[in-house]
Formats: structure tokens, C-alpha cells, sequence
């Protein structure tokens, strides 16, 4: 009788044992299936971390580009080493004797450096007339009088601010230009300038057209924290820009950069899509900023892109890249008067953070540093 009572009682613990276990399984397979699902591959904010058997999901840290206000100046030693237009000029007028040929090799100076007929003219007069009056120049009433008469000339009062936040809504920056201007990297580059200024910013992807651009903005949208608004490749651009507004809005960003496909200026259909383009993102409401990249070596070649921009959308600024190349800093002066619109941004190389807000005072000193 013993022997029957343990037997069971072996029984009913290997029962409880058995039910304890398969409640254990289930119970695991169920709450492994609430689980959130694992993000895509390609998710642009998204970094495994191992911690034990499970990966943990984290954030990448962010960038914290430098402050933008001041970049220029601090830029400044490597603009002045490119540009030779100041020099050459301070050579000029720190000869003894300013005849005419001397004027004339002022003006060729200015003309090479790709200020224009008319500015270079300008400034000629302007100089002249104030040297007559200093016989006995030194040194440093040339550097003095050149720098009033630059800095004139490039325009100190210009309002070039950047559009930001306005009336509830962000606001809209459109970036145009030609292909090899380096326009979606400025892009990049741009979306720091703001956020070092305390912006929200949100990207559009709208060169839909070079399969690496969505992907190349998303690198630099990652690094700051602004997210990027992306279509399928070869999709419509208005529809990809119409869509990127509107998730500003929803989102309450402080801006939305829109990036779009580099276009020729020969090319009409090109050139008419941009148009459709502003249009479609206009049933939003007014696009705030037009900014048109422009290659500081390309010179009096700028100025014709720059006229036929101007014809199809109403640019507002002009950003001036790879300007720590070139020693032609006139075309500053130029693009400003071929457009009547202020340079508002300029390029002094590769790295992340060398997009200047333009500081005239800044720029004119660097050109005509020792």
C-alpha cells in the first residue's frame, strides 16, 4: 500500500513539473512575439549595441557643430593665404608715383579678380579721389582707405540673415544650382550652421535624380539629428519637397532645407521642373529663402548661371563654395550686382563646419591682410 501511495505522489510531482514547465515555454513564446520588431538595416539613427545575449537599440551620439557666428574670423588666415587681389592692390598704391599707368594696373587687378566692369570702374574713381588728397600716404592710410573703399563696395549694411521660423510654420530654404558645385554637401553643411544657432531642422531629399544624394544627405543629416525626408529614385522632386513642408509643419521644425537636383542652365526642361518645383511647395504657403550655390572658380561663368536661376526662381541669397581656392574674391561684389540679391554663405574647404555665415568686415580684412 506504501509502495502504491509513493508512486503516485512521484506521479503528481512529475505532473506539476511537467505543466510548470510547458506555462514557462509558452509564456516565453508569447511575450517574445509582443516584442517591438528589430528596426530596418537600413535605419539612418539607428546604432546595435551588445549587452549579453540582447541588443540593445541606441541612439549615436550627435554632433555639436562649433558656433556659427564668428566662423568666418576664425577662418580667416585661410581665406587670406587664397586671395591676391588685396595684396596686389595694396602693392600698387603704396608706390611712390600713381600715374595713370599705375591706375590702369589697379583696374586690371580688380578686373582679374573678377569684380566687374562696373564695380572695378567705382572703385578706381572713388580711390582716386582720395589720394589726391594724402601726398604724403603711409603705409597704413593705403591699408585704411582700401579697406573703406572694399568694404563699401561689398556692401556692410546688406541684410543677410537666413530665414528661420516665422509665423507658427518653418520656414522653407530651397537650395538651387548647377552640377559640381558641391550643392548637397552645402546642404550638409548648412543644416549645422543652424543647429549650431539653436534650429530645428528638418531635410528634403528632392534630387531624386543621383542615386547617392538622398543617401549622402542622410549621412549629414545623421550627424546633427535632422532627419531626412527621402522618395523613391527617379520619383517626382515637387511631390518628395510638397511632402518634406508638410512633415515640417506637422513636426514643428524651425526649418525645412530642401535639396534639389543639380541643373544646367542650357537646360530648359531642367530648369522649368525647378520652377514646378517652388510651385507645388508654394500650396504650403511662401518659400521663405532661394539660395543659389555658386563654384567661386568658375568666375564670369557664375554670372550667367546666376542670370537664368534668377529668371526661373526669385533667389534670395547666394552661397559662394571653394572660395579658399581661388584668388578671385571680387566675384563677391560681382554676383551681388549681376543679381541685386547678398551673399549670405561662403565655402573655405572640406570640412564640416568651413560654411561661413559672410561677414563683410571679416572678408575685406582677409583680403587685404599682410
Amino acid at each position: 500500500m506504501n509502495s502504491v501511495l509513493l508512486y503516485v505522489a512521484i506521479a503528481v510531482v512529475l505532473l506539476v513539473v511537467v505543466v510548470v514547465v510547458s506555462v514557462t515555454l509558452v509564456g516565453g513564446r508569447r511575450r517574445k512575439a509582443t516584442l517591438p520588431p528589430l528596426p530596418r538595416e537600413d535605419a539612418p539613427t539607428a546604432l546595435d549595441v551588445p549587452s549579453g545575449d540582447v541588443k540593445v537599440l541606441a541612439p549615436p551620439e550627435l554632433d555639436r557643430p562649433e558656433p556659427a557666428a564668428g566662423r568666418l574670423e576664425r577662418l580667416r588666415d585661410r581665406l587670406s593665404r587664397s586671395q591676391g587681389m588685396g595684396k596686389g592692390l595694396v602693392a600698387l598704391l603704396s608706390r611712390d608715383k600713381l600715374d595713370d599707368q599705375t591706375w590702369d594696373e589697379i583696374e586690371e587687378t580688380l578686373l582679374v579678380a573678377d569684380v566687374g566692369v562696373g564695380p572695378a570702374s567705382e572703385l578706381v574713381a572713388n580711390l582716386r579721389t582720395k589720394f589726391r588728397s594724402l601726398p604724403d600716404r603711409t603705409a597704413d592710410d593705403v591699408s585704411r582707405l582700401l579697406r573703406e573703399e572694399l568694404l563699401a563696395l561689398v556692401g556692410p549694411d546688406t541684410d543677410r540673415t537666413l530665414a528661420t521660423r516665422v509665423e507658427g510654420r518653418p520656414a522653407v530654404v530651397l537650395v538651387v544650382g548647377i552640377n559640381g558645385t558641391g550643392k548637397t554637401t552645402t546642404v550638409g553643411k548648412l543644416a549645422r550652421v543652424l543647429v549650431a544657432g539653436g534650429q530645428t531642422v528638418l531635410l528634403g531629399a528632392a534630387d531624386t535624380f543621383r542615386a547617392a544624394a538622398a543617401d549622402q544627405l542622410a549621412t549629414w543629416g545623421e550627424r546633427v539629428g535632422a532627419p531626412v525626408v527621402r522618395g523613391p529614385e527617379a520619383g517626382d522632386p515637387a511631390s518628395v519637397a510638397f511632402d518634406a513642408v508638410q512633415q515640417g509643419i506637422d513636426g514643428g521644425y524651425d526649418v525645412v532645407l530642401l535639396d534639389t537636383a543639380g541643373r544646367l542652365q542650357n537646360k530648359v526642361g531642367l530648369m522649368d521642373e525647378l520652377g514646378k518645383v517652388k510651385r507645388v511647395v508654394e500650396k504650403h504657403g511662401p518659400v521663405d529663402e532661394v539660395l543659389l550655390v555658386l563654384d567661386a572658380t568658375t568666375g564670369q561663368n557664375g554670372m550667367a548661371q546666376a542670370r537664368v536661376f534668377r529668371e526661373v526662381v526669385d533667389v534670395t541669397g547666394i552661397v559662394l563654395t571653394k572660395l579658399d581656392g581661388t584668388a578671385k574674391g571680387g566675384i563677391v561684389v560681382a554676383v551681388q550686382r549681376e543679381l541685386g540679391v547678398p551673399v549670405k554663405l561662403i565655402g573655405l574647404g572640406e570640412g564640416a563646419d568651413d560654411l561661413a555665415p559672410f561677414e563683410p568686415a571679416a572678408f575685406v580684412d582677409a583680403i587685404i591682410d599682410d
